[in-house]
């Protein structure tokens, strides 16, 4: 029997503080519509391999928001009808003319008829996904015959990417430890897997990446992919690839080898070896993500050779098996003293073309790293000839950790609909991502994950929603965030329209309030150093250059900003001329880019009619403003929300309010070493002087990189 999720002691469930996360099937309001109706009796194809999963799915569901045990039939006339496209008869293609609907692989059709529902699609893993968004209609409280819905994924790989260490120390994770316990598998299969696998699949992410990216190369040994082989069990019946990050030197590490250069015969050998190995035990095996020459991990640039030969070996390797490679674009050097922002695209545009078929280019949404706001990287589009996807950070590094309530389904989207102009007006990112502005055939997109073995699986209750809208824009990058926020607030919490009218634009607006309060006009990377908690726009002592605040926001008397126009580092060349004409203009580059693109006189003028310096002031108190009034709103929202989860929540935002005064107070008070100027009389004087703020430490911080790699 499939994990149902668990439960303490004294009768207290762990849904009530998030474990269920968006599907935990709580009881609906019956009324006229009928849901009662179309559980009487459920017909589910018996020649698909996941018939078990979809069955216990569905009796849960129906148990848990209708307190009934639908009755299973073999009859293909049942009030609800899973069945494979291919195995419809005649009575069920007529009566839901299933003729006019299209059908791609992993895709669904919910038809509604009067009475009954039939779910049908393709494949195993379509039935699965039409079956879970089946579900969620009704928990969302759907009527019957709106119920239909045709959909088909966009994106082809749509992939989590896990930061956990074989020690189960997770790198920039927010949430407690590892979710694998290596040490007790393969033989101890923690329930808890399963509901993660259910948890992926009821939002359509397909695959898995199960390690680090700062990779360990022990996970590549006998006893560990054995380990791994355990998980790929339990995750196949829900369409789940499980992928591992490759260390480029293992053939040393582990191989006995003298040298990992990719076109040594020998290390060709032993990677084809290697995977033979992996298929053997794991035939479904995604393939290998790698992060190679960035920030000390080993690469082919070691031995003088490109990314692009580095990631062809690797593809070789995989290709007789179907696997794929996922090569990170995150790259900078310190031995390249130019402008941070443009290592990357100055170093794998040349290679387009280069790259094998079964290579997708993992290319983060911006040029620096996983910033409260960043224009979209340059790459995007610039290499027509390279099979390419985003990669985005679901996990909040540098966005408040999992104590501040950050939307950021609203920061995946803006980079989504961002216009490259690569292929004229309306060559968006989302283009790039789907395959349909170059046609390529394998596409992908990519989120850091934010899981961990917290009760709620994600730290702070709403940080769920970043997994859950990270899944759907995976599926379809064209959705609009307000759509997914309204969705899940009514699958998590309550289909009152009240609460939904007050949280879904309350939502909407945190990604924004955290860039307010935080990073302001296009301030950047002025975190504190290593552990990335809290600000530090005075970090200075950095063994790099581009590891230090300084470097970014480059303040001094004469203004703030980093110039990176046609004048300054001219990263904005990198760009179609249309938006590096745009960014170029300090006229006309939009004013949340402004202190990326140029250093700004601190009397400039603002659209606001306020100089630089009071705009800072103003909208970083704005930020901390709104913190308030979010605190304000939800306690008005008691009522809809499980009262474990409305406590948390209401103290966590009692913890963003304080910090978002620390990071107004310590940057302002930094900033007026240079701009000699009166704090704007909105935001009050600080409470402590620059020396209080600069001499915190939190030596304690969660998720900080473990020294061994």
């Amino acid at each position: 029997m499939i994990a149902l999720f668990l439960v303490i002691s004294k009768g207290f469930c762990m849904q009530d503080q998030g474990y269920g996360l968006w599907f935990d099937y709580r009881p609906v309001t019956e009324n006229t519509i009928g849901y009662t109706t179309l559980f009487q009796q459920v017909h589910i194809d018996p020649e698909i391999s996941n018939k078990a999963v979809i069955q216990n799915e569905i009796e849960l569901a129906a148990f848990g928001m209708l307190s009934i045990q639908p009755e299973m039939t073999e009859a293909s006339s049942a009030t609800l009808t899973i069945i494979r496209y291919d195995r419809l008869n005649k009575e069920l293609l007529q009566a839901f003319d299933v003729n006019n609907i299209s059908l791609k692989p992993e895709g669904f059709a919910i038809l509604p008829g009067s009475r009954t529902v039939l779910i049908t699609a393709l494949d195993d893993a379509g039935l699965l996904y039409g079956t879970y968004r089946f579900l969620q209609r009704i928990q969302s409280g759907a009527i019957i015959k709106n119920l239909k819905e045709i959909s088909n994924p966009k994106v082809k790989v749509r992939i989590l990417n896990h930061w956990d260490n074989l020690d189960r120390t997770v790198e920039r994770g927010y949430a407690g430890s590892s979710i694998w316990n290596w040490h007790k598998l393969p033989e101890y299969k923690d329930p808890r897997y399963t509901d993660y696998a259910r948890a992926n699949a009821s939002i359509g992410i397909n695959s898995t990446v199960l390690t680090n990216v700062n990779a360990n190369a022990l996970v590549l040994t006998p006893d560990w992919i054995k380990k791994v082989k355990a998980l790929a069990d339990i995750f196949r019946p829900y369409g789940i690839r499980v992928y591992l990050t490759a260390r480029f030197s293992a053939p040393m590490e582990i191989g006995n080898l003298q040298t990992a250069d990719p076109l040594d015969p020998a290390v060709k050998k032993w990677w084809a070896d290697k995977c033979d190995e992996l298929y053997k035990l794991i035939p479904d095996f995604g393939g290998f993500l790698v992060k190679a020459n960035s920030e000390g991990q080993p690469g082919p640039q070691n031995y003088g050779r490109t990314h692009a030969e580095g990631a062809n070996m690797l593809a070789d390797a995989l290709a007789p098996h179907g696997g794929i490679v996922m090569w990170r674009a995150f790259v900078y050097s310190e031995h390249d003293r130019d402008d941070r922002a443009k290592q990357a695209f100055s170093e794998f545009v040349p290679l387009d073309g280069t790259f094998r078929k079964n290579v997708l280019l993992q290319v983060k949404n911006g040029p620096i790293d996983f910033q409260p706001r960043e224009p979209f990287h340059p790459m995007f589009g610039a290499m027509p000839k390279t099979n390419m996807m985003p990669e985005f950070q679901i996990t909040q590094e540098y966005l408040g950790f999992s104590t501040h309530l950050v939307f950021l389904p609203k920061l995946f989207e803006e980079t989504l609909d961002a216009d490259t102009y690569r292929q004229g007006s309306g060559s968006t990112v989302s283009k790039v991502t789907d395959g349909s502005m170059f046609g390529n055939a394998l596409t992908g997109m990519a989120g850091v994950s934010n899981i961990g073995s917290d009760i709620n699986w994600t730290g702070h209750p709403f940080a769920q929603a970043n997994w859950y809208g990270f899944g759907r824009l995976a599926w379809d990058p064209y959705l609009d965030s307000a759509t997914i926020a309204r969705e899940w607030l009514a699958l998590t919490y309550s289909q009152e329209p009240a609460f939904l009218d007050a949280m879904t634009p309350a939502l909407l607006q945190t990604r924004e309030t955290v860039v307010k309060y935080m990073t302001p006009l296009g301030l950047h990377h002025i975190m504190n150093a290593g552990h990335h908690y809290g600000p530090g726009p005075w970090i200075d002592q950095m063994s790099r250059d581009d590891w230090n605040s300084v470097y970014y926001h480059k303040a001094d008397s004469t203004g703030l900003g980093f110039d990176r126009s046609s004048k300054g580092s001219n990263a904005t060349s990198q760009y179609a001329q249309e938006i590096a004409s745009l960014y170029n203009d300090i006229k006309t580059c939009p004013e949340e880019l402004l202190l990326w693109f140029h250093h700004v006189p601190w009397n400039y003028k603002m659209k606001n009619g306020e100089t630089l310096w009071n705009s800072l002031g103003i909208t970083y108190q704005e930020g901390v403003d709104e913190v308030a009034n979010l605190n304000k709103l939800w306690q008005d929202q008691k009522k809809y929300v499980p009262e474990p989860e409305f406590n948390e929540v209401s103290m966590l935002l009692e913890i963003q309010y304080k910090e978002a005064c620390w990071w107004r107070d310590a940057c302002m008070t930094y900033f007026q070493k240079f701009s000699h100027r009166p704090f704007p009389e909105v935001m009050g004087t600080p409470e402590h002087d620059l020396n209080y703020y600069k001499s915190l430490e939190f030596p304690y911080a969660p998720g900080i990189r473990p020294k061994w790699n």
